[in-house]
Order: structure tokens, then sequence, then C-alpha cells
């Protein structure tokens, strides 16, 4: 009876198809979700700038990622995890609330709106087709692009650098400080067991320097192991009431005023989702030989889904999520990766607080380890031809130096049919690419800057 069902459970998700195994499946998952555990505090946090409530927030984003990565499990069976996307969470609160003075109610409006819109157009299978005239040059520099730009959070995270002063944006950090070398410590160590290829080496070396930092009171134990999750009253459908207004959110929603918000967000969750789906593809081995990911409607439909979940609970735009790069190091090449991190994130539930404990200088070395895994793929970039490297160039830069993955994309989009058609190479341009560029022109001309 156990084998029996053990044989279809295998079957279900592909697993000895896959090459993988049950176990490097359950490490994979939890390696993933060691990585990406900060979004639970610090997505909350960020969005509570906005007037948001923190604990419905966090309550919010962990029901959002869970939802999101179950469908991505089960119905995708992809190892890639879903969550409320970083960046587009400072835009809705620096941005849009704090600057431009809409209320945290109608940006989630916004948000829903263009979750209702991927849906649409995921069904249609017009998304798949937009992603299929993605030249592979571009798709290469976002695995390039995604790679750095973990570097870089992971860097910042464990201030091995840190925000230097006007004319030098960034600057080394003291290295007199202990969590600074915790965290070198941690990095050389991981480094060393995956040159020794030792299985879980990141999840091994997360745990032994959490343990660490616990025991050097760099990082505080959690003084309630077990907490109830906060209500979610306060956030739950509050999108359909505009308190600025006083009226019902799609009388402000609907206007001209308001549309370029809409379609700001829609464009940076657009091409964040195709990025990053493609980009973690490329590294997991799933693209064909044509440089397409098979059935991406399914993992698409999976961030659309959640997208328009979010704003409802009282969070934002969801997507994959560039950490789920971890696992897939780690060996996940199945949708059971998938559904081992929504299991724990269910779990953070009710431990929110321990997970919210794991200091930055623990998981940060292992985005820096990430990011040296993702950066093979800048040799399958054609730089001898110029109208593919500078596009990609430019691509690969903007994602890193304007810590934003959309602007770095969209920056590729505009630029790439350009270079083509002032060489007079414009047949190597796939008709739908031109709608890739029009909504990423549209993104450059909307911005609120």
């Amino acid at each position: 009876m156990t084998d029996n069902f053990l044989s279809k459970f295998k079957a279900y998700f592909k697993i000895d198809e896959s090459g993988s195994s049950i176990k490097t499946e359950i490490l994979a998952g939890i390696t993933t979700f060691m990585t990406m555990g900060y979004i639970i505090v610090v997505n909350p946090a960020i969005l509570s700038i906005a007037g948001i409530p923190f604990g419905a927030s966090m309550t919010a984003t962990i029901l959002t990622a869970v939802l999101g990565t179950l469908i991505m499990g089960f119905y995708a069976k992809r190892p890639f995890a879903i969550a409320p996307y970083m960046g587009e969470n400072a835009f809705i609160a620096y941005t849009v609330v704090k600057v431009l003075g809409y209320s945290w109610q109608m940006a989630l409006g916004a948000i829903f709106i263009s979750g209702i819109f991927f849906i649409i157009l995921t069904i249609t299978k017009i998304r798949k087709w937009l992603v299929e005239a993605i030249p592979d040059t571009l798709k290469h520099s976002f695995t390039t692009g995604i790679g750095l730009f973990l570097t870089f959070i992971g860097l910042n995270e464990t201030k091995i650098i840190q925000i230097g002063v006007p004319g030098a944006p960034v600057r080394l950090g003291d290295f007199s400080d202990i969590s600074v070398l915790l965290s070198i410590f941690c990095f050389i160590t991981m480094a060393i067991m995956t040159v020794w290829r030792v299985k879980g080496s990141i999840l091994i070396t997360i745990v032994i320097t959490t343990i660490i930092a616990y025991i050097l009171g760099l990082a505080k134990l959690p003084q309630q192991l077990f907490t109830m999750p906060p209500s979610l009253s306060d956030t739950f459908l509050k999108l359909f009431q505009d308190p600025v207004e006083k009226k019902i959110i799609w009388e402000s929603l609907l206007t001209w005023k308001f549309l370029n918000i809409v379609l700001i967000v829609f464009v940076m969750a657009f091409v964040d989702t195709i990025g990053t789906l493609i980009g973690l593809s490329a590294r997991a081995g799933f693209l064909d030989k044509n440089g397409n990911l098979p059935q991406i409607e399914k993992p698409m439909l999976a961030d659309a889904i959640s997208t328009s979940i979010g704003p409802l609970l009282g969070t934002i735009t969801s997507g994959a999520y560039m950490e789920s790069a971890s696992g897939i190091e780690s060996g996940g090449r199945t949708g059971f990766t998938a559904v081992v991190i929504a299991i724990l994130f269910i779990c953070a539930l009710f431990f929110s607080g321990f997970v919210g404990s794991i200091p930055s200088l623990a998981y940060g070395p292992a985005l820096i380890m990430i990011g040296v895994f993702m950066m093979s793929s800048i040799t399958k970039i054609e730089f001898q031809d110029y109208t593919e490297s500078i596009p990609s160039f430019v691509v690969i830069a903007l994602m890193s130096f304007t810590y934003n993955i959309g602007i770095g994309i969209t920056g590729g989009f505009v630029l790439y049919p350009f270079f083509k058609l002032i060489s007079g190479r414009y047949k190597e341009i796939h008709p739908a690419l031109w709608i890739l560029t029009a909504i990423s022109l549209s993104f450059f001309l909307f911005y609120p800057y």
C-alpha cells in the first residue's frame, strides 16, 4: 500500500524522471525557504510605511505565498516559490503612496487590476506568445542580471558592502565588525563545501552560521516560539473602499489620473515575472532547444492568480522568486520542491518569530553564492555581435545598478529591436517583440520619476 502510494506520488511530480529524489526535493525546498524567509517580515515592514497594518500584511504575505506556491507545485509542477515581490513593495510604499499621495487601498486596487489582466493574457496564451518572442541573448542576460542582482542584495544584507556617499554610491563594509566577518566565513565555508560537492551545502552553512550568530549574540532567539497569526481584518477586501475620496475604489481607479500608475504596476509585474521565470528555468535546464520553457503558461497562471489574490488579502504583486535558484542549485527539479516551500510557509504562520530571527548574515552569503552559479549564462551571450551584446549589457547593468529587475528587462526590450533596426537586420525581430517594446517604452514614458 505504502509502496504503491509512493510510486504514484513520484510519478505525479515526475521525481524519478527528473533524476531527483524525495530527499533532494525536501532539502531544496528547505533551502529556498530559508533564503527567502526574510520576506515574511521585510515585506510587511516596507508596506507599513504606506500605512498598511503590519500584522495583517504579514499574514497576507504568507497566505499569498502559500497559495501561489501550491499552485506552482501541484499545477505547474516547477520548483519555484511564489511570494510578494521586493522592489515593487518599495515602489508602492514610497512612490505611489508617499510621493504621489494615493491611498494604499488604491495601490492594491491597481495591483488587483493587473492580476486580472495577467489571468486573461495567460488563459488566451498571449503571454506565452510574447515570451517566445524574446531573443535567446536577452534570455541569457536575464539569468546573468538576476544573478548579479542577488549578489548585490547579498553583499548589502551582509554589510560586506554598504551604501556610500555622494560620488561613491557604495563602499566597503567594516571588516572589524564581527557580523561582517561571520558573513565572510559563511560564504567561504559555503564555497568550499560547493567545491567539494557536498549535497545541501547552502542549507547546512545557513544553519551553522545562524547557530553561531545566536551563540555570539549577533541574532536574537525569538521570545515566543509559537504565536497565532495576526488577523486579516485590517486589510481583507479593503481595496474596494477609498478612504481618501470616500467612494468605491473603482470610481477612483478608472480615471486618466491613475491610469499611469496602473500601467506602471502592470509593466513592472509583467516583465519581472517573465525575466525571473526564464532566468530560473535556464539555470534549472528546463528550456528546450529553442530557448523556450515548455508549458510556460502554467507557472505564469500561478503568478497571475497570486497577484490577483494578494491585494484582496492585503499585499502586493507576487510571482516566481529569484531565491528559488538556491533550491535549484540544491537539486530541486520538480513541483514537490514548491510544495515543501508552501508547507514551510504554512508553518511560518505560527512560527513567524523564529523565521524572522534567521539573520541576514546567514542567508545573505547564499544569495552571493547563487550569483556565482548564475553567471555562467553570460558565456552564451554573443558579444561579437554588438546588436546582441549592447542590449544584453544594458539589461545586466540596469538590473544591478537600479536595484530593479523590471527596469533592466524593459531597457533590453527597447534597445534590442532598435539596434537590429538601425543595422538593417529588422527581419530578425519577432513581430511580438514590438509589443514588448511598446509596453516597455510606455513604462519609461509614464513612470512617475
